[in-house]
């Protein structure tokens, strides 16, 4: 039987979206994406890691961000993981929110799609993933709850359509739709197993994101909305799953597509 001392007390709703003395990290953190969820969960008062492998660009993508620092994270190197980890343990003394936001991006035709190419993205998005995941659960676990949010995708719900990416711009990644839809039964897998230890696992799965530079792409006109989403749009549902005002929410997909899936 679950222990209802695990529920949360009735408090105003503003009040529970915020992540005042808690820790986050986030991977991916040098991206356009990675830097708009440190910046929001920065904004409602939580320190912030952002991590990827080029650290140069993480801090600088962390400039400007209150409570927020760059550091080192190879995923594909499971000593690189545990350095991260025990830097954030070493600097901060805890880890309740871990945002799994990086991706490999190894795009090509699928007939031709080298097996050598897959198995690289697979040490990211496939035992990255599940290593570091891994990692941080155990340090929640120790702490007595903490929150995941795993950034899937659409296209992990469904598959794309023939055309919508130009050939030759940025073509298809084959290992993304695998991992994106393998994140979303994987995240309903552990919220079941963690839900008793206070752990909250979730996903935001954007329907395209506006990124800089832009990619061309004829997604925004399958979008109901007429566009894309900005990333702090994606950003603030990152922030709501991480946050206490979801503290009844685990293993849910939250989709943030302008209407892509009601099509």
């Amino acid at each position: 039987m679950r222990n209802p001392a695990l529920a949360p007390a009735a408090r105003p709703v503003l009040e529970r979206l915020r992540l005042d003395g808690r820790v986050a990290v986030v991977t991916g953190g040098s991206s356009t994406l990675g830097r708009a969820i440190g910046n929001a969960l920065s904004e409602v008062g939580a320190s912030v890691v952002l991590a990827s492998r080029d650290e140069e660009r993480c801090r600088a993508a962390a400039v400007g961000i209150e409570r927020t620092e760059g550091l080192s994270l190879d995923l594909a190197d499971e000593r690189s993981i545990d350095r991260l980890a025990d830097a954030v343990l070493e600097r901060h003394g805890r880890a309740d929110v871990l945002v799994n936001n990086a991706v490999s991006w190894r795009a090509g035709n699928v007939e031709a799609y080298p097996v050598e190419d897959w198995e690289r993205s697979m040490r990211v998005d496939g035992t990255g993933f599940f290593r570091i995941t891994q990692r941080f659960v155990r340090e929640m676990v120790h702490a007595g709850g903490g929150s995941i949010v795993n950034i899937a995708s659409v296209y992990g719900v469904v598959s794309a359509e023939p055309g919508l990416y130009p050939a030759g711009v940025d073509g298809f990644r084959p290992t993304y739709f695998f991992a994106k839809a393998g994140m979303i039964n994987y995240t309903r897998f552990l919220a079941v197993v963690h839900a008793s230890q206070g752990i909250r696992v979730n996903c935001v799965s954007p329907g395209g994101v506006g990124i800089d530079p832009p990619r061309p792409s004829r997604m925004s006109e399958r979008i109901p909305m007429g566009r894309v989403a900005e990333p702090h749009e994606i950003a603030a549902a990152v922030v709501f799953l991480a946050s206490d005002a979801a503290s009844y929410i685990t293993g849910h997909n939250l989709v943030v597509d302008g209407g892509f899936l009601c099509l």
